[in-house]
C-alpha cells in the first residue's frame, strides 16, 4: 500500500493507456466502492455510476471524448492507447438538484485507488452529453457530470515548477514526454 503522498504525486491525468491492458467489472465495482466513503453536500450521496469495460462500448464512449485542451494538434490517443474502461459520473436528481463539488472529491478518490491498483485515468467534462445519454439510454433524472477514462498508463508525465512567465499550460516535448507545470507553495499560501 502507497502512502498517501506518493499516491497523489503518481496521480496525474493520464490520456495514453496500454489499451490491451483488460480492466473488470470488479475492479470498476472496487473503485466506485471506494466514492461511497467520500464528503458529500448535505450527506445527499447523489452519485450514481455507469460502468463500460468491454471494448465494444468503450470504442462508442471515444467517439464523444474531448481531450487534452492545451494540445491543440492532438485528436486524443489512438487507437492502442486508448483507456481500457470508463466510468461515467452521474447526478441522479432525484435525490438532489446539484452535487456541489461531490464528483471531485468522488473522482479523486476513484483516482488514487487506480494509482494504488497499477492504474492510471483522467477526469474528462469535455464530453458529449447528449450522445452518451442516448447511447446508453440513461433516463432523465440523471445529469452525466463526467467521464473518468482508466487503464494502465502507456506516458511518461513530468512534474515542474510554472516558470516565470506564470503559465500553467501542460505540453508535450520531442520525446514526447508530457510536461504539467504546477505551481510553488509560497505561490499558494497567503500570509
Amino acid at each position: 500500500m502507497m502512502k498517501l503522498r506518493e499516491l497523489i504525486m503518481r496521480n496525474r491525468s493520464y490520456r495514453r493507456f496500454i489499451e490491451e491492458f483488460r480492466i473488470d467489472r470488479k475492479t470498476l465495482l472496487d473503485l466506485v466502492e471506494l466514492t461511497r466513503y467520500a464528503a458529500s453536500g448535505r450527506n445527499a450521496q447523489p452519485l450514481k455510476y455507469k460502468l463500460c469495460y468491454e471494448p465494444e462500448v468503450n470504442e462508442k464512449v471515444f467517439e464523444h471524448l474531448a481531450w487534452a485542451s492545451y494540445l491543440t494538434d492532438w485528436p486524443g490517443p489512438e487507437k492502442g492507447k486508448r483507456p481500457s474502461a470508463y466510468i461515467l459520473v452521474l447526478l441522479d436528481r432525484e435525490i438532489a438538484e446539484h452535487c456541489f463539488c461531490d464528483d471531485g472529491i468522488a473522482m479523486q478518490n476513484i483516482l488514487l485507488g487506480a494509482v494504488d491498483k497499477g492504474l492510471g485515468g483522467c477526469i474528462l467534462r469535455a464530453v458529449h452529453k447528449p450522445a452518451l445519454r442516448e447511447l446508453f439510454q440513461i433516463p432523465e433524472r440523471y445529469d452525466i457530470m463526467d467521464v473518468v477514462a482508466l487503464g494502465k498508463p502507456a506516458e511518461v508525465i513530468q512534474i515542474e515548477e510554472v516558470g516565470p512567465d506564470g503559465d500553467t499550460s501542460y505540453y508535450r516535448d520531442e520525446d514526447d514526454v508530457h510536461h504539467v507545470p504546477k505551481r510553488k507553495l509560497a505561490d499558494l499560501v497567503i500570509d
